[in-house]
């Protein structure tokens, strides 16, 4: 009989399949008590353990490329941690056997993490990830991760590890459903670049029988169990209906009254850039600098290392624009040579532009070799700062942009409500605002962005955060000045719409979404978007909006 859940869609698409679960997870190892004498020996099976993860993570993320290997590479240096080590290392002293003290040291460890504030609770399931393959490699049994088949299948799990997640044959894994999760979790981000279906933060999904078939559907959320022939034939009709404008749609986002809304590209370095341009993206919304500094948490990239890989990527979008965003480091993203090490709150602390402005010659080599990486090419350079919170941050930022040479435009991130509300301020400094929805919807609602247990809060379409939005394109234009969405709410085509309609002057998102965005764009008028908004807004809830929003531009 045809049962219907509901989880929150990340990634649009549709996948009718069998139901595979996920490897379960590494068994808790004994608490057995081991020799003095053989201390010395299971401390070097760990070390050897802790490597032979960190290398297979780095290797995973060199095959994967882009985004994906970032985020591996994250991973393998938190497997390497020498505090985690040296706690690993000292329990095997007083007793413990290499795979125990791995197993007690990462639970120490991560109930550190759980009670760290919104960011590092968030990095909880990567933890668990690499305790499991180093336990895992010690016990000699196989890793967890996903199933063999030789059939395409739905993959079921609790959570996805972003090694899993990286390395998934689309030609297999038609789609994946998670009991947890968010929408702006490292596995949803993964997904949307893969260009896999993805449903998350569904209760229950774990108690999908194995090989039960299951209709996903990565734009709604929907989940039918064991659907009619009617149904399975209705949501295949739809996605050739979709595939097929999809190939129709082609050229520069607008409306189809010719509104312009450029459809730019999110990036995490050179690697992303080969599907940016084949998705046809106009430019850069959002490149994220991170992945230069991440290889060495100890000191910061030379100047020579960061305009080549600026330029790599300023190269291959000749005319069009690249927006850069500076260094953000800190909460999830520490850098032992930038950002405290005793935060109680790192999400709440000194991350993003504080961080910079706290350590100006980082800041200055990095603006420096922005500019160096420009020279002689036809780009439109701008340069944007994380986590801006009021003019004098804006003021700040600019003057360092100015005193560096820097001949771009430079902008601030609006991801913090107090810089939506106080956005015309803001613009007296710079000449342009991004949003990032992401970040500004965990700090409007208090909700940890990789939580599931809340992901109703970190939903795009909540009237507050569409309200904050309204605020800020609203000032930009009271000023003549753009204002982006680099968010991942501009992956959603129906939400692209209606930010449309807010007044934002350009969409950024990860490369696979581009072309849904621009092919729904193209079917409404600048007013059906703006009556689309305004409907909206005028509701008291995410699942409200997106109702009324969808009723004004199906003309019901």
């Amino acid at each position: 009989m045809e049962t219907t859940l509901r989880g929150v869609g990340v990634s649009h698409g549709v996948a009718i399949g069998e139901v595979r679960h996920m490897g379960t997870a590494v068994l808790e190892p004994p608490a057995k008590q081991i020799p003095a004498e053989d201390a010395e020996r299971e401390q070097g099976r760990a070390r050897q353990a802790v490597e032979a993860v960190a290398a297979d993570l780095i290797a995973r993320g060199n095959l994967a490329g882009g985004e994906a290997q970032h985020v591996l590479e994250a991973q393998a240096m938190m497997a390497q941690d020498p505090e985690l080590m040296t706690d690993v290392e000292r329990r095997i002293a007083v007793g413990s056997s290499a795979e125990r003290g791995v197993y007690d040291a990462f639970a120490s460890y991560r109930a550190l993490l759980a009670n760290a504030g919104e960011y590092l609770a968030g990095r909880v399931a990567d933890l668990d990830d690499v305790r499991n393959r180093i336990v895992a490699r010690l016990l000699g049994v196989p890793m967890p991760g996903v199933p063999d088949s030789d059939e395409p299948y739905v993959l079921i799990a609790r959570d996805l590890a972003p090694a899993d997640t990286a390395l998934l044959d689309p030609a297999l894994v038609l789609g994946f459903v998670t009991e947890e999760g968010g929408p702006t979790s490292h596995s949803a981000i993964l997904a949307r670049a893969l260009g896999v279906p993805a449903v998350v933060a569904l209760p229950g999904a774990g108690e999908l029988a194995e090989r039960t078939v299951i209709a996903v559907d990565g734009s709604t959320g929907e989940i039918f169990v064991e659907p009619s022939a009617e149904k399975r034939a209705e949501m295949e009709s739809a996605a050739a209906a979709r595939k097929a404008a999809l190939s129709a749609s082609t050229g520069p986002g607008a409306t189809s009254d010719g509104h312009k809304i450029p459809l730019l590209a999110n990036v995490g370095g050179p690697g992303d850039v080969p599907a940016a341009v084949e998705a046809g993206a106009e430019g850069v919304g959002l490149f994220r600098t991170e992945f230069l500094f991440l290889d060495d948490s100890e000191r910061a990239p030379s100047e020579e290392k960061q305009v080549a890989a600026y330029r790599a990527v300023l190269e291959a979008f000749p005319e069009g624009r690249v927006v850069v965003r500076v260094l953000d480091a800190g909460a999830d993203k520490p850098l032992d040579f930038l950002t405290p090490a005793d935060e109680p709150n790192p999400a709440l602390g000194v991350r993003g532009l504080r961080s910079l402005l706290d350590h100006p010659d980082v800041l200055r080599t990095q603006l420096t070799a922005l500019a160096k990486a420009a020279e002689g090419l036809p780009v439109h350079l701008e340069v944007m700062a994380p986590m801006v919170a009021d003019r004098a941050d804006a003021k700040a930022f600019a003057d360092a942009c100015r005193e560096a040479g820097l001949g771009a435009k430079f902008g601030a991130m609006v991801e913090i409500p107090s810089a939506a509300l106080r956005a015309r301020s803001i613009l007296r400094e710079v000449e342009f605002l991004s949003l990032g929805t992401n970040d500004l919807a965990q700090y409007t609602f208090a909700a940890d962005r990789q939580v599931g247990a809340v992901s109703r809060l970190q939903d795009p379409w909540q009237p507050a955060l569409l309200d904050l939005v309204a605020l800020s394109a609203q000032a930009a234009a009271a000023e003549g000045k753009s204002c982006g969405v680099c968010g991942e709410a501009a992956s959603d085509p129906l939400l692209a719409c209606v930010l449309t309609g807010l007044g934002v002057t350009s969409l950024s998102m990860g490369a696979a979404s581009i072309p849904y965005v621009r092919a729904t764009l193209a079917k409404y008028t600048l007013a059906q978007c703006e009556r689309a908004a305004s409907a909206a807004r005028a509701t008291d809830s995410a699942e409200e909006a997106r109702m009324a929003a969808q009723a004004v531009l199906s003309g019901e």
